[in-house]
């Protein structure tokens, strides 16, 4: 049985289109993966009283590095001193990054028992905060 050139010419655009269609689900299937692997990042700058000890800070650092043990919702915590030549941080020495799945684990850490303890050993030393959220892309 012999094809003709129309039957053949149908075919392979029927397989075309159908190669399109399969292509766009699986990039609409990839972009929202992408979306739900979205993070809500929440950073934290301080400066510390001039009248803090080193220890003093080293304690906050401390206490602030164990609320991922204590809550449940933060998925990732990283902190560091800053270290920029450009002198830029305006009194701003530490920062600290702490990742919510969504803005539900954000609201589940703002009043919990365990961040609010770890507030109160800040108090004392905290001569200046900044506070950002923002979805990482």
């Amino acid at each position: 049985m012999s094809t003709t050139p129309v039957k053949t010419t149908l075919s392979l655009f029927v397989a075309i289109v159908l190669l399109a269609i399969t292509s766009m689900q699986v990039a609409a299937v990839g972009s929202e993966a992408k979306s739900e692997t979205k993070k809500l990042r929440h950073v934290v700058m301080f400066g510390f009283n001039e009248s803090s000890t080193e220890a003093d800070i080293q304690h906050v650092v401390d206490e602030f590095a164990k609320l991922p043990s204590k809550i449940d919702s933060i998925v990732d915590f990283e902190h560091g001193v800053n270290n920029s030549p450009e002198g830029l941080n305006d009194g701003l020495t530490h920062c600290f990054l702490v990742t919510f799945a969504d803005e539900a684990g954000r609201e589940a850490y703002l009043p919990h028992p365990a961040h609010k303890a770890f507030v109160e050993v800040l108090k004392p030393h905290m001569a200046k905060a900044v506070v950002l959220d923002y979805w990482a892309e």
